[in-house]
Formats: C-alpha cells, structure tokens, sequence
C-alpha cells in the first residue's frame, strides 16, 4: 500500500509516493522544504537567488548553488559539452526569460542568434562555496538541478522515514529505500501531467527521467522553439524526437542522457547503447525506438 501528495512548485508538479502511508506528511514537509531551499539557490528567475546573483556579479557563495553547479558541470563533462549550464544567454534572447508560464506564446518579435564560442562552461569555476563565472556568461541549470533535487529529497525522506520512497519533479523520477513489491508503476509520456499514451513501466531503483521538445515551447516571429539547446548553435535541437526517456543509476544521470539524446538527434540510440543505458524514443512522427534493455510494449 502507498499514499501519495502533488503540490505545484517550482515551474511543475512536485509529486512524493511513500510506501509506508503514516510517513507522508513528513515526507512532504521534507519536499517541500528542500524545493524552497533549492528555488532560492538555483532560481534564474528569482532576483533574490544565488544564481541570479551569480549571473549578475559573476559571483555568488552559496553551498547549495555550489552543489547544484558542480552536478551540472559533471554532466556537461560526462556529455563533452551536450548538456551545457553556460547556454543562459541564449535562453533569454530567445524568450525565456521569465517562468515558462509567464512566457510568450506568440511574440513577433524574430531574434538572430550568434553560434556559442567554444565549450564556455569549461571556465565556470567552483572554490569551496563560491562559484565564479567569465563575463558575458549566465547560467541556466534547468537541465539538471531538477533531476538532482529529485535524487536528494528521495535519499533524504527515506533515510528519515525508513519508507519506500519515489519523487517526482516534472518528469524528472528517483526513488530510494525499498520499493513495492511490484515496483513503482510510472507512465512514461511527453507530458507528466496527462495520463494518456505513452508506456508504463515498473521501477524499482535509480532514476528515470524524460526530456521533451513539446511541453515548453513558445513562439518567436516564425519560429517555433523549445527549451533544449543546441550547444553548437545556441538554437532549439533540431526535433527529431519528441521526447526521449532514460533510466539509469540516478535521476541526475537519467537527466543528463535524456537530454544529450534530444541533442544528438539520430545519433542518440548508439550513444545511449554504448553506455548501456535502457531508453525509449519516439520520434515526431511516433515512431518509437528503444534502446539496451528497455522493456517492450504490451500488445
């Protein structure tokens, strides 16, 4: 038996299921708590928080922001610059400036993009608490601070409660302590939100995440765009896939691959084989591809 509670947050829907009902509301108290220590640290639009500091001075201390910008240069590393927190320029010229709710959906106003110069986030630097950025770089970390705070709360609220535990930020899943019997029961869809279409499946470790192409988008002039960047163009990732999903040891992980797959377009499935990541990707016109051992659909 598990119980579960949904709250808006950060932008999305924060989601906690604890296989042990009496521990809810110390599970959500616990959520909650860190979602609003880590919208403080991590925010680009917050004018109070570290990172808006950050990309203000070109410095912030702050252990949190620290923490949340080391995972995010781990994977671009892991990804050699695929997944990219020095791509924040770009997303404010190209409209995302604010939260995705405030943004708009048709703006006539057209914007012309120069290419990114080199790999920026190789010289984002991090001393203890303190994290320093070049001039003319701003950092956007929504491409993992979510997948970590995902993977943090879950370790957290089961170390705490001794349950059972799956958090749920968006899309971005990790689950800690002992899972149900059955495992977790997750519909794995473009949009977190519906429950229509897609694929479930069962998990019972790690993480699971989705990135999509279809769920923030916007319009600038005649072009329709989204928030997964191209760190070569500094423009949305051609939309081959629709969305991609990928499971793997931690949410974070998950994070970092799905979105490196969105990148790569029809290069992603032998990326993702060659580090044995189980994944499933449906292309724009619905056909889906899996990869390593991801389970087949039921007929």
């Amino acid at each position: 038996m598990t119980a579960g509670t949904k709250f808006a947050a950060i932008g999305t829907t924060a989601h906690v299921l604890v296989t042990r009902p009496e521990t809810l509301p110390a599970a959500g108290t616990i959520l909650r708590w860190f979602i609003g220590e880590l919208d403080l640290a991590c925010s680009r639009f917050r004018d109070d928080s570290a990172l808006s500091e950050l990309n203000r001075t070109g410095s912030a201390t702050h252990p949190l922001l620290a923490k949340a910008v080391e995972v995010a240069l781990r994977a671009a590393a892991d990804t050699d610059g695929l997944v990219d927190p020095a791509l924040g320029t770009y997303m404010v010229t190209l409209g995302y400036d604010r939260t995705f709710a405030e943004v708009p959906r048709e703006a006539a106003v057209s914007v012309t993009i120069d290419p990114p110069v080199g790999q920026a986030w190789r010289d984002i630097r991090i001393a203890g608490d303190t994290v320093t950025v070049p001039q003319g770089i701003t950092v956007d970390l929504g491409a993992t601070a979510k997948a970590w705070a995902a993977d943090v709360a879950a370790r957290r609220i089961a170390a705490e409660t001794g349950a059972g535990v799956l958090v749920n930020l968006g899309g971005d899943i990790a689950v800690a302590g002992p899972a149900p019997d059955d495992g977790w029961s997750v519909r794995v869809t473009a949009d977190h939100a519906s429950d229509e279409g897609g694929q479930v499946i069962a998990i019972d470790s790690g993480g699971l995440a989705t990135s999509s192409v279809t769920v923030r988008s916007w319009r600038r002039g005649d072009k329709r765009l989204h928030h997964v960047l191209n760190p070569m163009t500094g423009l949305p990732a051609a939309g081959i896939w629709r969305y991609a999903t990928v499971s793997a040891a931690t949410c974070v992980a998950a994070n970092t691959a799905s979105t490196a797959a969105l990148v790569l377009g029809d290069r992603a499935p032998d990326w993702l084989a060659a580090r044995r990541l189980p994944a499933r990707l449906v292309a724009t016109g619905g056909a889906v591809t899996t990869v390593a051992e991801w389970p087949e659909e039921e007929s």
